[in-house]
């Protein structure tokens, strides 16, 4: 079996390095085969540095997907080009910097990641997320069965609808974007692994990682505000999925979920 972790968005500094902790350890118990992250909040909150993506790989990540704010950091876009690990969402038009996808070999065969971003709500005119995501496994299908798959997006039903959408043909389907890790892991009759979201992984005592306060101002006086990052114990979240190699059908699938002291 694989043994594949996914965490969730990482926020700032306390998530990057929480996150970072727990992957080196794991690996080095050799409790996980492969590692993958979302980083597309790592910098600061919004977006990704090469340096920290640099460094998430160093720690033992092996791919490193995306989002919504792919782009806020003015050095990751000539980034991606000349890093195949880090992804950004499939459906973006022919010529944006980047792919999304990814097959890497492994000790236990090949291993596919992609990474899609939904519609309802996200503000960005991309391409249909459903149709991009088919045509891509179609063709990763072609190298293996074992595929990995981030939707990121706004809503559950339009990702429980894309592991629907992709139920029997790839291994897992683990949405991002909410922050909030949901409760209904389950296997699809495809043999698909299915999470809503995956969680976060950031400041435990606070807002989506941000400031408790300052999150609550806003609401309450609607003016243009500044989030910082929250301090405290930090969660990591995510899920652990066994996957059949030969088949790339999933064995099982849990929530995960550590809280470490604030390094």
């Amino acid at each position: 079996m694989i043994r594949l972790l996914f965490l969730g968005d990482i926020v700032g500094e306390p998530g990057r390095t929480a996150t970072k902790k727990v992957v080196t350890a794991m690996l080095a118990d050799n409790v996980v085969d492969f590692v993958v992250v979302n980083g597309e909040n790592a910098a600061h909150g919004r977006g990704i540095t090469p340096k920290i993506a640099i460094d998430l790989l160093r720690a033992g990540v092996a791919v490193i997907t995306t989002g919504d704010h792919v782009w806020d950091q003015k050095e990751t876009a000539p980034y991606l080009p000349t890093e195949p690990r880090v992804l950004r969402p499939v459906n973006y038009p022919p010529g944006a910097p980047g792919q999304g996808s990814i097959v890497l070999e492994t000790a236990k065969g090949k291993i596919a990641v992609m990474n899609v971003q939904c519609r309802t709500f996200m503000n960005q005119q991309l391409d249909n997320p459903f149709t991009c995501a088919m045509a891509e496994v179609e063709r990763l299908r072609a190298e293996t069965p074992v595929i990995f798959v981030d939707v990121h997006g706004e809503t559950t039903s339009e990702k429980t609808a894309m592991a629907r959408h992709l139920d029997g043909k790839v291994s897992a389907v683990v949405g991002t974007h909410t922050h909030v890790q949901t409760a209904d892991e389950r296997i699809l009759p495809g043999g698909t692994a299915f999470l809503c979201d995956a969680g976060m992984c950031g400041p435990l005592d606070s807002i989506l990682g941000r400031k408790a306060d300052a999150v609550v101002k806003k609401f309450l006086d609607a003016l243009p505000s500044q989030f910082p990052i929250a301090r405290g114990p930090v969660q990591v979240c995510g899920a652990l999925v066994e996957i059949d190699p030969a088949t790339g059908r999933a064995a099982s699938i849990s929530r995960f979920r550590q809280v470490l002291d604030e390094a």
